[in-house]
């Protein structure tokens, strides 16, 4: 469903823009380039009114408050990756690295891994991820989670079938990569299942564990429980063991323009991991936090939860 209106989305202002840039080509040349470039590229005026209000809304924050140096950094960055994302690899290219479960694909007893999204993602977005993992013999699955703006608490059963097609697979269990809402979701599945010891660990990036700023503005369910310090978010950890923070591990950024107070996206008695200057999409693609993920699942981590 997301992969269709993203494609509506990205073939329409296509057609807009180099509609607009053939209508006035030979009436004004700069006027047929501006009309373009905002059509092309207003997205990115977007990103720019985030990043300035992200430094505004957490001058109070416990995170390092970021430079203007880091957020123009962060803003060009984003600039760049967010259409590779939203209008490539989601809409066009979201199958183009299928799960890997087989039995001739996967080593047995070795940690699989779970990819969960975030808002107005699908599992297009953890492509780099994928190819990276095809054909290491390490299982994966990667997630679509449906309906794209239902409730938060509707992905926990696609969440649980997940986990446990991927034991089934492997025998041991998996590892959690989530990003932004998807951070959520894993929470919301621990919840209604009690899972703790059905994972092996959670990583988290740019999960808005406590809320963001910025869900004041949607008027979709999903986005509504992502309000700071919203009713959703006091009851995700009622009852709760006492150390189900240890399972995670959060990665955050001084610079995650969505995000925002930036300390939202950490847990109390979670290893909270800060990276410097990084933007919301283009966290999840550093290759040290992917390296650094990624070997959780052959590492002393890994090997400690099978003791």
């Amino acid at each position: 469903m997301l992969a269709r209106l993203q494609q509506l989305i990205t073939i329409t202002l296509l057609t807009a823009a180099l509609t607009w840039l053939g209508f006035f080509w030979e009436r004004s040349v700069a006027l047929a380039f501006a009309g373009f470039a905002i059509l092309v590229l207003g997205y990115s005026g977007f990103l720019a009114v985030e990043f300035v209000a992200l430094r505004f809304v957490g001058r109070s924050d416990s995170v390092p408050r970021p430079s203007w140096k880091e957020l123009v950094g962060a803003w060009w960055s984003e600039t760049l990756t967010a259409p590779r994302v939203f209008c490539w690899r989601q809409p066009f290219r979201s199958n183009a690295v299928p799960d890997q479960l087989s039995v001739e694909s996967v080593v047995p007893g070795r940690c699989g891994i779970v990819f969960i999204h975030g808002f107005f993602c699908n599992r297009g977005f953890w492509t780099p991820w994928l190819k990276q993992l095809a054909g290491t013999g390490q299982a994966f699955i990667a997630l679509d989670l449906e309906p794209p703006f239902g409730s938060i608490d509707d992905y926990v059963p696609q969440i649980e079938d997940a986990v446990a097609r991927i034991t089934a697979a492997t025998g041991v269990p998996p590892l959690l990569v989530c990003h932004s809402m998807g951070g959520l979701a894993a929470r919301a599945w621990l919840k209604v299942m009690k899972a703790e010891a059905r994972v092996c660990h959670v990583v988290t990036i740019g999960t808005p564990h406590r809320g963001t700023w910025l869900a004041r503005f949607s008027f979709v369910a999903n986005g509504r429980q992502m309000q700071l310090s919203g009713q959703w978010h006091r009851e995700l950890d009622l009852g709760m063991p006492s150390n189900r923070h240890a399972l995670f591990t959060c990665w955050y950024s001084n610079c995650d323009n969505i995000v925002f107070p930036n300390s939202t996206a950490t847990l109390p008695g979670a290893d909270n991991r800060l990276v410097r200057g990084a933007a919301h999409v283009q966290m999840a693609f550093l290759p040290m936090l992917m390296r650094d993920t990624l070997a959780m699942t052959e590492g002393p981590l890994w090997k400690s939860t099978q003791k």
